[in-house]
């Protein structure tokens, strides 16, 4: 094929995308108008008005954003289908436009007059003859890559050809530090799982590189765009393994149009917390582990630590006595009855209850209950004593008091030994939460219960109390928020639950992981992609069993995707190698695309700064895009100060760091300091990976580990050993 007519075809192509803009540009300025109306509806001066300016500017507003995030590779597909069937080319975009005569200038990707643009292949063409991917910076056409399906078609001689194939110019693109959408190279076996039945789980597993994450997040996109009321009204969550890997995927449903969504990172679930660091592994293991839930349900079920163990007051005749003992059955029936928190407006009757039946004296009874309890509630020492013994609580509360190395081992003694009950304490004593403590601070949560909304017919504990309650909370909260850098969730936990729960990476989630995101998804649709040869969890029977529970009863759709198309094939190669050698049960997908260049092995090394150094710069030299360099968990703060001293990679260093730590780097940085758990779902032009035999050993899973981390480049592969 010509020059001349690759440029006649990319001057073709680019007249209808300047119609498509123009058109754009046209629903935008009738968007803004509808705001605009929207806002004069608000001054009309009666409800009805406010309730039209709120539709309105709502309706505008989202249409606006949806205009603006498809302003980047608007139009993308052409489909030249057999002349019986559709005479004109249909075009393929991420939002559906129309033209002033309501005629269809683009289709919705996500629409079923689009899915033939995916599901088209040689051997079966579904009536395509010709198939077009359009790559545009911004509204300009700058090349089309062509797909011939169906030869034999009439007139199919009379198509020009142009390119050498969509997907592959799209493997051979550089990385940067963010993950792009795959809309106009989505594969058959990958649509399949896009487009699967709403209702139910989507399972979607396949072996590194093979897109189930981007595929995944094109599913979420999907979905809002079937059943958008059902979805937006409900929620869509995203939960991703790391900070690091939640903003490399942020930018891919705004690109497609959507907003709708909750992103969040395992350190990000429970709403008004946020972790950013790891426990050690031998730690992480036993806060993951499915017998953490006992041990948190018995530490709600305590009393509380600075609570008096003992009230007495004299009542006419009688001296009344709440002792230890009567005080320990009351707080085991209240408890049977529902969390604990629920619990709050029935304490004040229950303790009266007991009071009450220790009043023998002949003032006392003549006086009579009614009377009795109005003394007593109004009585500043009971008051005083019923909030101490039976306080609202909050989980980080009950979070604190596991610090004490004395009430821990008291809950866990019979669940956890001694060793794993020191490996707590000691984690616990810094301070900072972890990744691993959220789910344990969202099981507190599930068992505390809701404090009870107060109404006219409560108790009169909250009637008279009320206001007490609140301050105590208040000062509660003030006092562990000040000590933890924490603020306690707040919504409610009957808000929790989502209509669509995303995934990704699932085969890492612990036990209580797996529990925290099922209570999410109660009611949820389902998509679920993980790869179980790239777990990080060294019980995968007890991750099953509470995925299970977190599932139970929903229809299960399962898709596989086999073709690997980010590792050049001598790079997964290699991974692969190392896979069968280490034992680890592995899906070995097949890499369709070849550099020849294979991975280099340096070592042993003498220095290894120098060697390190020599590596990043020439991969750096090499690609154009992004070098990780991915070292054991021990060594990350030393490979940043090696990067920080050299002037060549200063300005890089502190965003390598940055990103370890949860920050956000500049989308201009090239070179970035990880260790292997933070490369999950990540992936790089060219990896430096440091000491490998060091990031084997640091965990029960890190030979999975180091699979994953030597599955991350598309382009180089460097181990310096």
């Amino acid at each position: 094929m010509s020059d001349d007519v690759a440029d006649r075809e990319i001057a073709a192509e680019q007249a209808l995308v300047d119609r498509v803009y123009a058109q754009l540009e046209n629903s935008s300025a009738a968007a803004a108008r509808l705001a605009t109306e929207g806002h004069e509806r608000g001054r009309l001066g009666h409800e009805g008005g406010l309730v039209e300016r709120d539709a309105m500017v709502f309706q505008a507003a989202r249409r606006m954003a949806q205009l603006d995030a498809a302003h980047e590779g608007l139009v993308f597909g052409r489909l030249d289908m057999r002349a019986t069937l559709d005479p004109e080319p249909r075009y393929v975009g991420r939002i559906g436009l129309r033209d002033e005569n309501r005629d269809s200038m683009l289709i919705d990707w996500r629409a079923p007059a689009a899915a033939v643009f995916y599901q088209a292949t040689a051997a079966e063409p579904n009536d395509v003859v010709r198939r077009r991917v359009l790559r545009c910076t911004g509204p300009r056409v700058i090349s089309v890559e062509d797909e011939l399906l169906d030869p034999e078609a009439d007139g199919a001689d009379r198509l020009p050809i142009v390119g050498e194939g969509a997907l592959m110019a799209q493997l051979s693109r550089a990385r940067d530090r963010s993950m792009h959408s795959i809309v106009a190279t989505i594969q058959a076996e990958q649509d399949k799982a896009i487009r699967a039945p709403s209702r139910g789980v989507v399972t979607i597993a396949g072996g590194p590189g093979t897109g189930k994450t981007v595929v995944a997040l094109h599913r979420a996109a999907f979905l809002l765009y079937n059943e958008r009321r059902r979805y937006e009204s409900g929620g869509v969550l995203i939960v991703g393994p790391s900070g690091v890997f939640m903003r490399y995927i942020e930018r891919v449903l705004p690109s497609l149009g959507e907003t709708a969504v909750a992103l969040r990172s395992l350190g990000e679930v429970v709403d008004g917390v946020r972790a950013t660091r790891h426990d050690e592994p031998a730690v992480s293991d036993v806060k993951g582990a499915a017998r953490m839930a006992e041990v948190m349900r018995r530490a709600v079920r305590q009393p509380v630590p600075t609570a008096p163990h003992e009230f007495r007051i004299f009542y006419r005749d009688d001296t009344i006595v709440l002792d230890r003992q009567k005080l320990s059955s009351l707080r085991r029936q209240l408890l049977s009855e529902g969390p604990r928190n629920r619990q709050i407006p029935r304490v004040a009757s229950s303790l009266l209850d007991v009071m009450w039946r220790q009043v023998r004296g002949e003032r006392g009874r003549e006086r009579g209950r009614e009377e009795f309890n109005a003394e007593m509630l109004g009585n500043d020492r009971f008051v005083g004593f019923a909030l101490e013994w039976w306080p609202p609580l909050d989980a980080a509360r009950v979070m604190d008091w596991l610090r004490d190395a004395d009430f821990a081992s008291r809950v866990s003694e019979g669940v956890l030994d001694h060793e794993e009950q020191a490996l707590l304490h000691k984690s616990w004593q810094d301070g900072d939460l972890s990744i691993e403590d959220i789910p344990l601070l969202d099981e507190l949560r599930y068992a505390l219960g809701d404090m009870p909304e107060k109404t006219d017919s409560e108790n009169e504990f909250t009637d008279h109390l009320g206001g007490d309650l609140q301050e105590l909370t208040t000062a509660s909260d003030r006092e562990f928020s000040s000590a933890r850098a924490w603020r306690p969730p707040t919504f409610r936990i009957e808000d929790d639950p989502f209509a669509h729960v995303l995934i990704d990476e699932a085969q890492d989630l612990t036990p209580m992981q797996w529990r925290m995101v099922g209570r999410r998804g109660r009611t949820a649709s389902w998509t679920i992609v993980g790869d179980p040869a790239q777990s990080s969890w060294p019980i995968p029977e007890e991750s099953d069993t509470a995925r299970n529970a977190a599932l139970e009863g929903k229809k299960l759709h399962e898709f596989h995707l086999s073709t690997n198309y980010r590792n050049s094939s001598e790079i997964y190669d290699y991974a692969a190698d190392y896979a069968k050698r280490v034992g680890l049960d592995a899906d070995l997908p097949t890499a369709v695309r070849s550099t020849g260049i294979e991975p280099t092995q340096v070592g042993p090394v003498v220095d290894l700064s120098a060697s390190v150094r020599a590596e990043v710069d020439r991969l750096a030299g090499e690609v154009s895009g992004t070098v990780g360099v991915v070292v054991p968990v021990a060594r990350r703060a030393e490979v940043n100060a090696w990067l920080a001293s050299w002037p060549e990679f200063a300005d890089a260093a502190p965003s390598a760091a940055a990103s370890v730590a949860g920050g956000t780097p500049s989308g201009e940085d090239r070179i970035v300091v990880l260790t292997g758990l933070d490369t999950k779902g990540l992936e790089f032009d060219g990896i430096v990976v440091v000491r490998p035999q060091e990031i084997e050993d640091e965990s029960q899973t890190g030979r999975a580990a180091l699979y994953v981390v030597l599955t991350r480049a598309t382009q180089l592969l460097s181990v310096v050993s």
